[in-house]
């Protein structure tokens, strides 16, 4: 295989990465908030809006020259939104202090006051749900670094 043909190989393994695995992290997320009743803290926002961010990105590397930077800006905020896992993991396990004030859900159309009455409180420093002693922003964390690492990787790898 000539050199070309493994560069634009691979960052076509990159684009993919910076399209799958934030659709997939979101996808959890949602499936978590509206499956299973595990409503978000507000730092578990702040963790969603980088992995948007990449999405588009990713997708703009597809039409928009030039490809590289687009999916490595796409590899950077996957790294972000990472990076805001681990802090919100450390906040849950106790390393550190951060935002501990609670946040409540309200659905679009649903009374605010009824909303706030009734809705759970949803607080930034304890883990609602855990696997192996990881929560799931420790998972964010682990997966979007590691990812990100990835994209960029490739992106930036030439022959």
């Amino acid at each position: 295989m000539a050199d070309a043909e493994r560069t634009q190989r691979g960052l076509w393994i990159a684009q993919a990465i910076a399209v799958a695995v934030p659709a997939a992290l979101l996808g959890g997320a949602y499936v978590s908030q509206y499956v299973f009743e595990l409503y978000p803290c507000e730092m578990c926002w702040w963790q969603r809006y980088p992995h948007f961010a990449a999405i588009v990105l990713a997708m703009l590397s597809l039409f928009v020259a030039p490809k590289r930077l687009w999916v490595s800006l796409a590899g950077i905020a996957i790294i972000i939104s990472g990076l805001i896992g681990g802090f919100h993991a450390g906040v849950e396990y106790g390393w550190w202090e951060g935002i501990t004030q609670c946040a409540t859900v309200i659905e679009p159309g649903q009374d605010p006051m009824e909303a706030i009455l009734n809705a759970p409180l949803v607080r930034c420093d304890s883990a609602p749900w855990d696997l192996f002693g990881v929560s799931l922003a420790g998972y964010n964390f682990l997966i979007s670094c590691g990812a990100g690492l990835a994209v960029l990787w490739f992106a930036l790898k030439r022959g």
